[in-house]
């Protein structure tokens, strides 16, 4: 496990342990030194999900394979913030090292809205989300369907991301746009 801020501050009691274990016999893939805080949840599909190694998902997650086929994969070391929701009709992937700050929103789907149709009776309209490795996203950001982050890409607090962000650039806003780069 790596020993950065976060991780050096951890500490693994037998909850802990016991909460791992539990996951990974229903996940897909569940890596070694996860930490699962309580109140973590994954449905509907759990065995879609995949979680590696090094992995922290803090208090009030909740991580969704929306129907059989849709998968999530959170890549090595990567961080999922407090309250942060995780739905998939499709495919999210998070990669490496990441740190996904509290009340994130990540879905990749909208509902359909054609007229002459009942809302609660039409469709999804799916698109999978990709984020690169080394990305941060802001406390409350929105990253919609269709959505993929370049590595190394930084989302402000509160944005809602709609199209893609290139590698090392910060966005920001509603809708987000570019308002700068890492240096």
């Amino acid at each position: 496990m790596k020993n950065d801020q976060l991780r050096k501050h951890l500490k693994f009691t037998e909850k802990h342990h016991k909460r791992l274990q539990k996951f990974k016999k229903k996940l897909n893939t569940c890596g070694d030194d996860v930490f699962i805080e309580k109140n973590v949840k994954v449905f509907r599909y759990p065995q879609n999900v995949a979680i590696k190694s090094g992995v922290v998902l803090k208090e009030g997650t909740r991580i969704c394979s929306c129907n059989e086929t849709a998968t999530v994969a959170i890549g090595t070391n990567t961080t999922i913030g407090y309250h942060t929701f995780i739905f998939s009709s499709e495919k999210i992937t998070i990669g490496d090292d990441c740190l996904i700050a509290p009340f994130v929103y990540l879905v990749d789907s909208d509902h359909q809205i054609e007229r002459g149709q009942l809302i609660n009776e039409q469709g999804n309209q799916t698109s999978p989300i990709q984020i690169g490795n080394d990305v941060w996203i802001g406390t409350g950001a929105k990253i919609l369907k269709g959505v993929k982050i370049g590595d190394g890409a930084v989302v402000a607090a509160g944005a809602v991301v709609s199209q893609d962000i290139p590698s090392y650039e910060i966005f920001g806003g509603t809708p987000a746009k570019k308002i700068g780069e890492r240096k």
